[in-house]
């Protein structure tokens, strides 16, 4: 080998030289090598990553009006879920527990399927509990009812407002929930004064073509499968702040 170092040139092989030969080596030293190429940790595991099938993301944002200190102390910055329900309570088994004194222990679960003939995990909403109503896309949702999610999805419930962003994998094994917390709200609805306890949401309807609204009704349409006469209230999405991100 021939390596030109001149600060090494000259040095004896320190190895056991063959019989008869007179063997002089260059010896070869970090002096005399390349700088190493750096190698990015991140990047590494990205290309091992791609060699999987990707993985369904859902980018959950989430606002409470008057959080407590530990009302997100247990919101992880990402949760990575197999293809069981995923729930969402105040109860030590929740995936997502949020400490609010209305929410359940199960309060509602996210559940991923794979639709007849579909490539990619497809997910509904349940709820799980008897005492509130779940808001889901200008629907009012009981207990055991569900629907599927689309790809935007803006869900309340106990105080908590909740924006779910669907971004489709080809993995059917499981998926990821990213968690960013919103110091503004994400929905807006006229009259939203809210309340979920059943009991004291009035049963009966006003007078068609009054205009008016019962008190603390909250914009819920009337079932969930009719629209409320006259439209549902305009809802809309606020992009959330860059400075409240957790992943």
């Amino acid at each position: 080998m021939d390596v030109q170092c001149p600060a090494l040139l000259g040095q004896r092989w320190l190895g056991a030289p063959e019989v008869g030969k007179n063997v002089w080596a260059q010896a070869i030293t970090e002096e005399c090598l390349p700088p190493p190429t750096p190698v990015c940790l991140c990047s590494v595991f990205l290309r091992l990553s791609s060699m999987e099938r990707p993985l369904t993301v859902l980018r959950v944002s989430l606002h409470h009006p008057t959080p407590g200190p530990a009302t997100f102390a247990n919101v992880p910055p990402q949760l990575e879920h197999d293809t069981s329900p995923l729930l969402v309570g105040r109860g030590p088994d929740a995936h997502l527990r949020l400490q609010l004194p209305r929410l359940s222990r199960r309060h509602l679960s996210l559940e991923p399927y794979l639709e007849k003939g579909g490539a990619r995990l497809a997910f509904n909403l349940k709820v799980l509990s008897r005492k509130g109503y779940v808001w889901v896309n200008g629907l009012t949702l009981r207990f055991l009812e569900q629907m599927p999610l689309s790809t935007v999805n803006r869900v309340a419930f106990s105080g908590m407002q909740m924006v779910v962003h669907i971004e489709g994998g080809t993995s059917l094994e499981a998926f990821v929930c990213c968690f960013q917390l919103s110091p503004s709200p994400l929905i807006y609805r006229l009259q939203a004064e809210e309340t979920d306890e059943w009991e004291i949401i009035p049963q009966k309807q006003p007078p068609s073509g009054s205009g008016k609204q019962a008190p603390g009704h909250l914009g819920f349409l009337d079932s969930p499968s009719q629209p409320r006469p006259g439209g549902a209230p305009e809802i809309q999405l606020q992009r959330e702040p860059p400075d409240g991100a957790l992943c």
